[in-house]
């Protein structure tokens, strides 16, 4: 979990409306992956089910239930493991859980509290789910929703939800969070801000996805190919996506470097730097095979490089 560093003003917020006993029935964390979101919604979680503070011991009743699954007010909605494999969203049938969830009085405290980590996962069925709890809520419910882009979400969800922002860390806060896990400071300039981003970058261990990205940006024909399908098997489930996405971006910013020479040849890079840039966020958001994706972006590279 993310360290309570960064997030005063969140937890001064959440604090203050319990205390005055304004609390909103449903709290939308935003702001880039790896920033602490959804350790600040399980600390908030746990605050509502009894634990003390924000930084509860680790014997702490509620916290020991929840993370044992076994809390009886306490419902976590999030992509669901089949053999092995996480499922690409939230099913509706999950979200469907939440009305017959608020409808019971708490068991143990003063609230029941869910979490949907994250809201960005929802299929479209689920949202319209999550929306009607949200349309009818309970008096002593409270729903936490993690989202990393909220604009992908219904605007009727958005509007019925208090926000709370969460930014990029400065780089030197990233920097200091490494050393503190010992691991390379370095690192926190490719984090764009984002400790739990810098953290992945050190155990997927970022030289040797630079390596695979140069191999790929060096090579054509043949030598591509096979460059190509050995990286393939590593791009599958949720480390494969990290891995794939850190790839796209090395590539890119050696068409950046290119692109920067001006005249044709960086009009040419500049092409393959824009259709890399977007790549990421395309292939995710389509659900397209990213092996077969970055082999098609591959092409403007080759065009640039013709053009070279």
């Amino acid at each position: 979990m993310i360290p309570l560093l960064h997030v005063e003003a969140q937890v001064a917020a959440f604090e203050d409306a319990l205390a005055r006993g304004r609390l909103h029935h449903a709290w939308m964390l935003t702001g880039p992956e790896g920033v602490g979101k959804a350790g600040f919604a399980w600390r908030a979680a746990a605050r509502l089910l009894g634990a003390p503070s924000f930084d509860p011991p680790d014997d702490d009743a509620a916290l020991r239930l929840m993370t044992a699954g076994s809390h009886p007010d306490f419902l976590m909605l999030q992509r669901e493991e089949e053999k092995g494999v996480l499922k690409k969203g939230i099913s509706v049938d999950q979200a469907r859980r939440l009305p017959e969830f608020f409808s019971k009085a708490p068991a143990i405290g003063r609230f029941r509290v869910a979490i949907i980590d994250a809201a960005d996962d929802l299929n479209a069925n689920g949202a319209n789910a999550v929306l009607k709890t949200l349309e009818e809520p309970s008096a002593r419910g409270v729903i936490l929703l993690v989202a990393h882009a909220p604009g992908r979400l219904l605007p009727t969800i958005r509007s019925r939800c208090r926000r709370l922002a969460f930014p990029p860390w400065p780089e030197s806060a990233v920097a200091d969070f490494l050393r503190s896990r010992g691991q390379d400071p370095s690192l926190a300039g490719m984090a764009e801000g984002s400790p739990g981003r810098a953290l992945a970058l050190a155990e997927q261990g970022v030289q040797a996805v630079d390596d695979q990205a140069e191999a790929l940006f060096g090579v054509a024909g043949a030598a591509r190919l096979q460059a190509l399908q050995a990286l393939s098997d590593g791009f599958r489930g949720e480390a494969g996506k990290l891995r794939f996405a850190l790839v796209v971006e090395r590539l890119a910013a050696a068409a950046r470097r290119r692109a920067l020479t001006g005249g044709a040849v960086g009009d040419a890079w500049s092409r393959a730097w824009e259709r890399l840039e977007g790549l990421t966020p395309m292939v995710e958001g389509l659900n397209l095979d990213r092996a077969d994706a970055l082999s098609a972006a591959l092409a403007e590279i080759d065009a640039a490089r013709r053009v070279a």
